[in-house]
């Protein structure tokens, strides 16, 4: 998919990721070792009442979705940086995530020929529909022509 594969109001969704304990636990010994995110039973008396998923995890977990749902070829060039990122609600063992997106806006760059910037809304939900995080990205794309 290239720049002119998207349109804004474009809306699709993708991914289907099992979110396991031991992922949990290894992900945060490494990046966020805090109780709620590695100890079972202190996680229990906490704010989120058991074991979750760090948030840069959940961001992590989604990542991949997003470059596993990009076509063997395609035009991303990579991305200047997000907004508004919200973590909205706890990722348990055991859920299993998926994205919906919606493209908000799609511009040329006035600085870079041949290169356009997409800005998607990103909704990650558990596989009961809740939005567990939200986030708008924008991204760099090829033109087709280039």
């Amino acid at each position: 998919m290239y720049f002119e594969d998207y349109q804004p109001g474009q809306v699709s969704q993708f991914g289907a990721y099992k979110v396991t304990e031991s992922e949990i636990k290894e992900f945060a010994s490494k990046y966020d070792p805090q109780f709620f995110h590695l100890d079972d039973e202190a996680a229990k008396q906490s704010l989120f009442g058991g074991l979750c998923a760090s948030g840069w995890h959940t961001a992590s977990m989604f990542m991949r979705m997003l470059i596993d749902n990009l076509p063997e070829e395609h035009g991303s060039l990579g991305s200047p940086g997000i907004n508004n990122l919200k973590w909205l609600k706890p990722v348990y063992p055991g859920y299993i995530l998926s994205v919906k997106s919606c493209v908000s806006h799609c511009r040329l760059s006035e600085s870079k020929p041949g290169v356009g910037l997409i800005c998607v809304n990103y909704e990650i939900v558990n596989q009961h529909g809740m939005p567990v995080m939200t986030l708008e990205s924008n991204a760099f794309f090829k033109c087709k022509n280039n």
